[in-house]
């Protein structure tokens, strides 16, 4: 498989999860382990450009696909993306265990979507749980992210 851009090879157990795959065997601990039932989006990676709970999903199924995590949206030198740089300006995060996945739902959500609504935004994100933000600097940096970011 490739994630972020670098060609991957391992041999997996067959019932290795996605998630655990890319934290342990590839060292990318971006993708936060929850729920493990698919409910919270914590462990949500980008799979062919689609958003996926990586704790459902086999590694084995991976084979031969192109991943994305969060260690995969910053830019050169570790240039913020404009998403990223959105949720730090407006308070989109707190203690940063949903982060990962609300950033990549975002990255995905915004490349369909321009200009959208804050109902628009709950709506997308509504697959992944904040228990500290109450979700009102979420949708105000995914606005800011769209204003921001060149697509």
């Amino acid at each position: 498989m490739t994630v972020n851009g670098e060609r991957f090879e391992r041999t997996v157990s067959v019932r290795k999860s996605l998630v655990d795959f890319v934290r342990e065997d590839l060292r990318l601990t971006g993708s936060h382990v929850g729920c493990e039932h698919g409910v919270c989006g914590a462990c949500t990676v980008l799979v062919d450009d689609e958003p996926v709970r990586a704790c459902l999903m086999l590694a084995v199924q991976a084979n031969g696909k192109v991943l994305m995590t969060v260690e995969g949206i910053a830019g050169e030198d570790d240039e913020l993306h404009p998403v990223q740089q959105a949720f730090w300006e407006n308070h989109g995060l707190q203690c940063g265990f949903c982060t990962p996945g609300i950033l990549l739902t975002t990255y995905d959500f915004l490349q369909e979507k321009k200009n959208p609504t804050s109902g628009e935004i709950r709506e997308a994100l509504s697959g992944n749980v904040c228990r500290c933000t109450g979700y009102q600097n979420i949708v105000r940096s995914v606005q800011a992210a769209d204003k921001q970011w060149e697509r």
